[in-house]
C-alpha cells in the first residue's frame, strides 16, 4: 500500500510538471511546442483524467496558433514580395501537419464542461498547391536568373540549391534536371593536379599512381573536381602541385651489441651423507637426494638491421585565373626498417627466453632504395589525403 501511495505520488508530480511546461509553452507564444506536449500525452491514454488539463491546453494552443498563422499568411501576400512564397508554402503545410496529428484523437472530452473540445478545421491542400505553385515559378525563375547572369561560381551553387529544392517540393518541373546538372557543371572548381621529382632519386611508378589515385582519398567536398590528366578544352580554376624536394635515404647498417650471461642450473643430484660416509634414508627409508648446481655461461651476440628513408615535398595550390599561389602544406614521411636478430657461443641454457627467440631469427635481404621509398608513401598517402579535405577553394 505504501509503495502504491508512492508511486501515485510521483505520478502526480510528474503529470503536473507536464501540465506546468505545456501552460508555461502556451504563455509565451510557443504554440507549437505546446501543441506538441499535449498531443504526446492525450495520445497515451485520452481518458485518463489527469490528461484533460491537456485536452483543455490543446484546443487553446491549436486556436491561438491558427489564428497567429494565419494572421502571418495575410500579412505575407499583402506584403506582396514573391520572396515570402516560401514561408506562405512551409505555413499552410505547417496548419495541415497539426490538423492531421490531432484528427486521429478525435473526439475530445472535457468532462467538467460536459462537453468534446472544439477544433476548426480546414481543407488548406488548394492553399498548399497554389502557394506551391508560386514559390516553384519564384525558384526556377531566381535560378534562371542565377544561370544567366552569374559573375561566381557561388552563384551558380545558390542556383542548383534552389533547383534542388524545386526538385524536392515539386519533381520534374519543367526542365529542372538538366538545369540542376547545369547549374552543378557550372558550378564546380576543376582542379589540375601535377606530379613534379626535384630530387635525385626516382619516385617509384606504383607509388606516383597510388598517390594520384584521388577515388582512395574520400573527398568531401562536393564542389571540387581534381583531374589528374587534362581534358581537352576543359578550362581549369586551380593546380595542385605536388613537389618532392628531397628523399634521403641512410646506408645498410649492421649494428652489433655482445652480453654475457651467467647462470646456475640443476646438474644431477646427489646423496645426502653422515658423518661416517653412510646414504641418510628418510623416515620410510628411502635415500635422502638434493640437486647439483653449475654455473653456466654463454656470449650473445645481437644484431640489428637498419636502414631509413625520409622523403619530403610541398604541396602547392595556384589560382590559375590570377596566377597567385593560395596555399601552401608541408609534405614529409619517414620510413625506418629494422630487423633484431642473433646468434651465440657457449652454453645457451644461461639465456634469458626472450634472448633464445631471437636466436631463431636469421639475418635478412635490406629492402632496395625503391622499396624505402614506396613504404614511406604510405604516410605521404595519409598527409596528402588530409590536405585535399581540408582545402577550400572559397
Amino acid at each position: 500500500m505504501k509503495k502504491f501511495l508512492l508511486f501515485s505520488f510521483i505520478g502526480l508530480l510528474l503529470s503536473c510538471s507536464g501540465v506546468k511546461k505545456t501552460q508555461e509553452a502556451l504563455n509565451s507564444g510557443n504554440y507549437e511546442a505546446a501543441i506538441n506536449k499535449a498531443v504526446m500525452n492525450i495520445a497515451e491514454n485520452k481518458t485518463k483524467k489527469s490528461n484533460q488539463q491537456y485536452i483543455v491546453l490543446l484546443e487553446e494552443g491549436y486556436k491561438k496558433n491558427t489564428e497567429r498563422e494565419l494572421q502571418h499568411i495575410k500579412f505575407l501576400k499583402k506584403d506582396g514580395n514573391a520572396a515570402n512564397y516560401e514561408e506562405i508554402f512551409n505555413t499552410y503545410g505547417r496548419l495541415k501537419s497539426i490538423q492531421e496529428r490531432i484528427r486521429p484523437l478525435l473526439p475530445l472530452q472535457i468532462q467538467d464542461e460536459g462537453r468534446r473540445a472544439q477544433f476548426s478545421f480546414k481543407n488548406y491542400d488548394d492553399d498548399i498547391i497554389a502557394a506551391k505553385s508560386n514559390l516553384s515559378e519564384f525558384l526556377y525563375n531566381k535560378a534562371n536568373t542565377l544561370l544567366k547572369d552569374a559573375n561566381y561560381k557561388m552563384d551558380y551553387r545558390n542556383a542548383y540549391n534552389d533547383l534542388n529544392y524545386l526538385q524536392e517540393i515539386n519533381p520534374n518541373y519543367k526542365d529542372v534536371i538538366s538545369k540542376i546538372d547545369e547549374a552543378y557543371q557550372k558550378g564546380l572548381d576543376y582542379v589540375i593536379v601535377d606530379m613534379t621529382n626535384n630530387t635525385n632519386q626516382i619516385i617509384p611508378k606504383r607509388l606516383e599512381d597510388e598517390l594520384l589515385n584521388l577515388n582512395t582519398y574520400g573527398l568531401n567536398s562536393n564542389w571540387t573536381e581534381y583531374h589528374t590528366n587534362r581534358i581537352q578544352n576543359q578550362v581549369y580554376d586551380y593546380q595542385m602541385e605536388v613537389s618532392f624536394q628531397d628523399i634521403n635515404i641512410s646506408p645498410e647498417q649492421i649494428r652489433e651489441k655482445q652480453i654475457s650471461k651467467e647462470r646456475q642450473i640443476k646438474d644431477g643430484y646427489t646423496f645426502v651423507e653422515d658423518g661416517n660416509g653412510n646414504v641418510v634414508s628418510d623416515s620410510l627409508g628411502n635415500s635422502i637426494k638434493v640437486d647439483k648446481f653449475k654455473t653456466v655461461r654463454c656470449n650473445f651476440y645481437q644484431f640489428t638491421q637498419f636502414k631509413s628513408a625520409q622523403v619530403t615535398g610541398v604541396v602547392n595550390f595556384i589560382d590559375l585565373k590570377k596566377q597567385q599561389k593560395i596555399n601552401q602544406y608541408p609534405l614529409t614521411s619517414q620510413f625506418i626498417f629494422e630487423h633484431i636478430y642473433a646468434n651465440y657461443d657457449g652454453d645457451k641454457r644461461a639465456l634469458d627466453n626472450d634472448l633464445v627467440s631471437l636466436l631463431q631469427l636469421a639475418r635478412v635481404p635490406f629492402p632496395s632504395n625503391e622499396q624505402m621509398v614506396y613504404d614511406a608513401g604510405e604516410d605521404l598517402k595519409n598527409n596528402l589525403k588530409n590536405i585535399l579535405n581540408n582545402q577550400s577553394f572559397n
